[in-house]
Parts: C-alpha cells; structure tokens; sequence
C-alpha cells in the first residue's frame, strides 16, 4: 500500500473544478501516517439498527436490507452510523453488505447522502444499475491520522469497501460550496466501483474538500458510466469496460481498457495515459438481485475484446441462478459442513463476517459460483490453504478476502493445483478461452489485524483464468504491536513472512487490476505462457533490514517487482508499475523494477518506477530505463515500450 506520495504530478500549480482550487503537490514523505492502525471495533450505535426493521434477514445480521419506503432520515441515521464505526476501523472484524431495493431513494429537496466505511458493500438489488436511483450521494472522504488534526489528511489507507449496481444523482444539497461540487470517492487499494451510474455532477477519486495532503492511491472501476471523472492525486487507477464524459488529469499510471471517452494516450508519458481500446478478456462481476421479488444471483458471461458497459442496451448477458441454488454461510459454520454442500452441487454464498479455516474450503466443480457478501474473511488457521479452487470452466470466486494466520501456509488460495483434483479438466469442463475460471475482487492479506505468515499468497496452475481485480498485501503496517527499527519493521521482516505475492504458472491468463505489494522476494512471477497483465501496481517491501537480507543468492541486488520467467516466449503488460520506499534501510539496491526475457514476444507497454523516499532502483525494466533515487523523490522513470 502506497503511503508516501506525490499528489497531481506534473500539473500546475492549482487545478480548478467547479469553482474549487485544487491543490497540485509536490513529492512527499511522511512517515508518521504509517504508525497508524486501528482501535479495537467500535459498536455500531443501537440506534441505526434500530432505526431499520427486519436487519436479521435471510443473508445474516450484518446485512441490511433498505426499502424506498423508508424515510432518507431514517436511512441516513442507520447507514451513517454504520460509517461512523467503521470509518477508523481499518484493521477491525466488522463487515456489513447494505443492500438498496429497486425504486428511488431521497428527493431532489431532500437528497440521501450517505459514507462508506471499512469493510463495507453498499450495493442495489435492480436487474441494472438504473433500478436503484440515489437522489443523493454515496461518499468516501479523506481520513486524518494526526489525532484530530487536519495535517495529515489522505486516502493511502481508505481499503476494503465496495460499491456496485445503482445510479447516483449527485445531489449536495445542504452540503457546503466545496462539498457539494462532486461525488467524492476517494479511495485506495481493495475498492472496487462496479456498475455504477454517476449522473448530474462530477465524480471525484481524490477529496479535495478536506485539509491536505489530500494523497489517494487507488483503485478501480469497471461497467459503469460517469460524466466528468475527477482523478487528481490518484497515483494509478484502472477504469475498464465503462464510458466517461471526460477525465482531469494522471499522475503515474491511469489506464483504460475498454473506455468510451478514455484520454488519449499518445503523447506518453505528458500525461502517463495507456489506453487499450478494448478489453482482451472480461467478465463482470456476480451481483444479487431480486429476480421478480425472488433472491437470485446474476453471473454475467465472459467475452473478449469488449467495450462499454455490459448494460448499455439490455440486462447483462448471463446467467440467473437463484438463491436457493446456494448454500448460505454464516461466520462458525464448519468447513466440512461448507464442503458437503458445495459437493452436492450447491454454489456458495459467504455472508458478512470472519471465518476461520484450519482446513481447506475446497471448490471442486465446474460452473461453481463462490460469492462474498461485505468483504468475508477467511482467514487461515492451523496454516490451512483456506480455498482450493479447481480447474472449471465458468467457476468464479467474487468478494472474498482471504488472510494468512500466525501458522505458516504454504499458499493462502490455489487455483487449478494438485491438491484438489483435477475438477473440469478430467472431464473436458476445464477453463477455458470461451469460459474462463475468473477471480473478481480477491483481496489477500499478510499481517496488519494480526501476525500471517504465507509462502505464497495466490497461486494460479489452470489454464484460461482471469483475475480480474485483486490486491495481494503483505501488510507494512498494522495492530501486531510491533515496535523495533522504523515503525517496527525489523520484528514486521521476521514475524509478518511472505515469499511471493502471486505465482502464475497456467498459460493463457489474464489480469485486469493486478496490486501486489510488500513482499519479501519477487512480488509476482509469471512461468505461463501468453499471459496478459492490464495495469500492474507494486510496491516492494519497505522492511528489508539491510542490503544482505535484500540480494539474491546468486548476487543480484534485490527482487523485481514483476519478474516473467527466462523461458516464457510471449507476454504482453500494459501500465505498470514498481516503487520503492526503504524507509528501514536507506542504502538499499534493487537492481531493476521488471524482470522479463528479451524476445520479440514478450512485450511491455508503459512501465515505471517511482522513489517513495528511501532506496534505489536502478532501473526501469532489465537494465533499460533509469534510476530513481531520493535525487528525486516522486518522479517516476518510464519505459515506452519494451523491447
């Protein structure tokens, strides 16, 4: 997670929008926002459950199920107190799906404007994103770590929430002159904005309302539609398969897949633009619904070389299964009994909350759909693997998180591996280019609400996958009490262990948003062959505890980022990046970002580093592409094309 930041890099000195000054900064470091972790959970206020009937529904008590005939106070009072709670929760063990039935919600003098906090699905139960209308707001806004104060102010640490399936029109009525200018979402790491409708007013990635430095570093956005998009210190953002009116600005990394209106990115990297026209392979997220008043859970089809919403001109294209088809899991219920209903044929549905695994929930058929509800956890117990997915055409694992445990695992999630059989393939229902098996918002933690400890965090053996949107996070920061070195970093490096991030061994995968930050030796290898990355965000370990804990045993000053392995012979990346912030040892080396086989097929677009304010990186990618140092703090090197 990105911490130290430039804001609006190479803009100038002020951006105007709607009438407010928008602050363009400079390169960065602030330690002292990465000392920052949470309180224990605090209590949701009775009163905002109280203020809402029928909360323990079918879906678990820590989903909230609104009716537009609920008045915008009493809604307002039980969403907001929600916010409240979690606002600062960053590393607590509250989740909570809030789910908006069809019809419209707040009135054009009486707009619904509500925020969202940590661990936090707000999302619309329509058939598409125009059956739930927000007269309104739906807001993230920047978080202040100096204790109350106002210096200090950012998205960095703004993870872990979700919004999807309804429209908003941006109403700030009530809101001051600032406030009211745009609907703020500003956010960072492990959020996703999916088939959302912004209408009536500007959609803004950084809050810059509230006291500086106003630093944002996320994030993502796929099937939705939006008028102006307001990116401002967002350092990378991928925004795939959606249409935009217009887009202000980028830092380091903004890329577009698939984008009606996209900027164009010709004249990179003034500004740092990649833009594809479509996107090779897509498949949109599962979303519940109310299917003619029934619960039912919509899994939309995978295509290629896709543009635009998947709802523009009709309901998505896919399949309805209804709820009954899954077996509904709360928090303690046991893997065993988990497993026999997914053996039985049934999908599975994890409501909000932390499950704790010692063994493995193991996803065996083909066409299983895997659905987590406000950010479920599983987190490792016992150094379980807590999901095994096997090779299947049209599996898909979609809002799950999954966290190491203070035992050693040897991978937090295998897909298509040894252990779990061979699913799909023995029978010819393996994945497949026409129906690939597809990970949607899978986020892995390593530290940060407790001690982890995890070989490798997500590994990939089947073939024809698509991870479309992940982050994969050795924490470097958290609630473990750590405390010697900087920040705690030499007790985090021994205790908080993670070798690799992600390992792709399966041929023809693809990645749409692929974050993986922090861990101790190369953050992502790629053995497969045409494997395919849009848009790549690394950060490498800040925790080293000197350059020989940091070289590679055969010499090499530190691990790539992103390495692609000697005997692959064709791999495309499009947007990446590799920063740098050896805030425990200065003087630390690494002697490149990317590490790739030079070959014709093999080709990168649009690739960078950045110095976060401690440590070198020689170069870009190989030994192409130039240093970044602290000569020059927040200024990225970039390489065109490679070779």
């Amino acid at each position: 997670m990105t911490r130290h930041r430039v804001s609006i890099a190479g803009a100038a000195a002020a951006l105007t929008l709607t009438g407010v000054a928008v602050a363009a900064g400079t390169a960065t470091a602030s330690a002292s926002s990465a000392a920052v972790a949470s309180a224990p959970t605090a209590a949701v206020p009775a009163a905002a459950l109280a203020a809402l009937p029928g909360t323990d529904t079918v879906l678990g008590p820590r989903v909230l199920v609104l009716d537009p005939s609920m008045g915008t106070e009493q809604i307002e009072t039980a969403v907001n107190g929600i916010a409240a709670a979690q606002t600062d929760d960053e590393m607590g063990t509250e989740r909570w799906s809030i789910l908006f039935k069809p019809g419209t919600y707040g009135t054009s003098e009486d707009p619904l404007q509500i925020k969202v906090g940590y661990y936090t699905e707000v999302a619309g139960l329509g058939a598409d994103p125009g059956d739930v209308r927000i007269n309104g707001k739906v807001e993230v806004y920047n978080r202040c770590l100096d204790n109350g104060g106002t210096s200090n102010c950012i998205a960095l640490n703004n993870f872990w929430r979700t919004l999807s399936n309804l429209t908003i029109q941006v109403n700030g009525a009530g809101q001051d002159g600032c406030r009211a200018s745009a609907n703020f979402w500003a956010v960072s790491q492990a959020v996703s904005m999916r088939r959302v409708e912004v209408t009536g007013g500007n959609l803004s990635l950084m809050d810059y309302c509230t006291a500086g430095p106003q630093f944002a570093s996320g994030g993502f956005i796929a099937d939705s539609r939006a008028g102006f998009v307001i990116n401002g210190s967002q350092q990378q953002w991928l925004t795939r398969n959606s249409t935009v009116g217009g887009w202000s600005n980028a830092v380091w990394n903004q890329v577009f897949a698939g984008v009606e209106g996209a900027p164009d990115d010709s004249t990179f990297p003034n500004p740092p633009y990649t833009t594809l026209d479509t996107t090779p392979v897509s498949r949109e997220k599962p979303y519940l619904f109310l299917d003619g008043g029934q619960w039912a859970v919509r899994v939309p089809s995978a295509h290629t070389d896709t543009r635009g919403t998947s709802w523009a001109d009709a309901m998505t294209p896919g399949r309805t299964v209804p709820l009954s088809d899954f077996h509904i899991a709360r928090p303690g219920d046991s893997v065993t009994a988990i497993n026999a209903q997914l053996a039985r044929g049934k999908h599975l549905l994890l409501t909000p909350g932390l499950y704790d695994v010692a063994s493995s929930i193991q996803v065996r058929r083909p066409g299983t759909v895997v659905l987590g509800l406000g950010h479920a956890t599983l987190t490792a117990r016992r150094g379980s693997t807590p999901l095994k997915v096997a090779d299947g055409a049209g599996t898909v694992v979609a809002g799950v998180t999954v966290d190491a445990g203070e035992r050693l695992s040897p991978l937090l999630m295998s897909v298509g591996g040894p252990s779990v059989g061979q699913g799909g393939a023995a029978s010819g229902r393996g994945s497949s280019a026409a129906d690939p098996l597809t990970l949607s918002d899978v986020y892995f933690r390593v530290g940060g609400p407790h001690v982890g400890k995890a070989s490798v965090s997500l590994q990939v053996d089947a073939d024809h996958v698509l991870v479309d949107h992940t982050w994969v996070w050795r924490a470097d920061h958290g609630v473990e009490d750590f405390t010697g070195g900087v920040l705690g970093d030499d007790e985090r490096w021994a205790t908080n262990t993670g070798t690799h991030g992600v390992i792709v061994n399966g041929d023809d995968v693809t990645a749409t948003g692929l974050f993986v930050e922090h861990f101790q030796e190369h953050n992502t290898i790629w053995n497969g062959e045409r494997g395919r990355t849009v848009l790549y965000q690394n950060e490498l370990p800040y925790d080293p505890p000197s350059q020989a804990e940091w070289t590679r045993p055969d010499g090499t000053l530190g691990y790539a980022g992103y390495v692609v392995a000697p005997h692959v012979r064709t791999h495309e990346l499009w947007g990446g990046g590799s920063y740098v912030y050896n805030r425990n040892d200065p003087t630390i080396v690494t002697q490149h970002g990317f590490q790739v086989p030079t070959t014709e097929g093999v080709r990168l677009h649009h690739v960078l580093t950045v110095n976060l304010g401690a440590g070198t990186i020689r170069h870009v990618v190989n030994d192409t592409g130039g240093q970044v140092d602290t000569d020059a703090v927040g200024v990225p090197q970039y390489v065109a094309e490679y070779p």
